[in-house]
């Protein structure tokens, strides 16, 4: 796959590709003889295990500890299972927090909707 359709496939544009690549977050991607990029199955997997990784929260830093120690190979088991582990407890607390505010969004909305319901019965009763 070229830049353009592993951009549209991951919803990520060709300059984040691109800065992935050079900071190492995605291995070097193969190239066709014309010089372009050609994404294989492996970067495709990188591009998708990153953005998966971004999404959830995860900061450049981490990700690039983490694939640091990836390629250093089985003997970094433990530490990358530390890592996202660590992130994993990050990230539950952070969702634990937005339940927290999507509880209260939800009472805000049933508040406005009691207050609109009101305010239409006073409407109702002056005519």
């Amino acid at each position: 796959m070229n830049i353009s359709e592993v951009s549209k496939e991951y919803g990520l544009s060709a300059d984040t590709l691109r800065y992935y690549e050079r900071i190492g977050l995605i291995p070097t991607v193969p190239r066709k003889k014309s010089g372009l990029r050609d994404y294989d199955e492996k970067a495709c997997q990188w591009v998708n295990f990153i953005k998966c990784m971004r999404g959830a929260g995860l900061t450049i830093e981490t990700l690039i500890e983490y694939v640091k120690l990836f390629q250093e190979g089985k003997v970094t088991i433990k530490a990358r299972k530390k890592l996202l582990l660590d992130q994993r407890i990050e990230l539950a607390a952070r969702i634990k927090e937005m339940q927290k505010v999507l509880a209260m969004l939800d009472h805000k909305i049933d508040g406005y909707e009691e207050c609109l319901m009101e305010f239409e019965d006073k409407l109702m009763k002056k005519q």
